[in-house]
């Protein structure tokens, strides 16, 4: 029950981002949506900020799971192609983006790295799909580039079209070119992915 009431909390804190951004909200506001009381809204979060910080983390780790998920395949009886792993993985962060900017342009405050009460939330989020990269990469290596180079390239794709009117399209774009350069196929019985250009 706990939980929920917190989910509450965290949809109303969600809705008021939307309404006011996170500086003009305040704890009557949030309690307010969630139809509690204020004291009733600090049983489950300890100030605003903290509200906040805990919707962060919320969405982030959501997308997280979506990315982990797609990385090893969720069919058992199916062995997924690296080349879809890498693709869902990074689909999935541009996902949460693409939500965020699309609600209201409050919203895309909970995916700046720079501010005071999401930077270390983000780029620990970042640095999750990072690794997930690296270690795809490093199953299915790419010649000329090393497993984390490689991740570095996705990742710099992915951020360089989060402020595109229609990213979705571009990125699936921009992976489906990459992954045809590299010739991404997992490392399997001495088989490398090998750059096409490689001669």
């Amino acid at each position: 029950m706990t939980n929920d009431r917190l989910g509450e909390v965290l949809d109303a804190t969600y809705e008021c981002l939307t309404r006011y951004g996170v500086r003009r909200t305040t704890v009557e506001d949030i309690a307010a949506a969630a139809g509690m009381s204020r004291t009733a809204v600090y049983q489950y979060v300890r100030s605003k900020d903290d509200a906040f910080r805990r919707l962060a983390v919320r969405l982030h780790e959501r997308a997280l799971v979506l990315s982990r998920e797609a990385s090893v395949g969720d069919d058992p009886d199916r062995e997924r192609p690296m080349g879809e792993r890498i693709r869902g993985v990074l689909e999935a962060k541009m996902n949460l983006v693409v939500a965020l900017a699309g609600d209201s342009p409050h919203t895309a405050e909970l995916l700046d790295q720079k501010a005071r009460l999401f930077g270390d939330i983000c780029h620990q989020f970042s640095q999750d799909i990072h690794g997930l990269l690296v270690d795809l990469f490093d199953a299915a290596p790419v010649r000329g580039v090393t497993p984390v180079e490689a991740a570095d390239i996705c990742m710099a794709l992915v951020i360089g079209l989060e402020g595109a009117n229609h990213p979705a399209p571009l990125l699936s774009a921009g992976i489906g070119a990459l992954l045809e350069a590299w010739n991404v196929v997992p490392r399997s019985g001495g088989l490398l992915a090998e750059a096409a250009c490689a001669g």
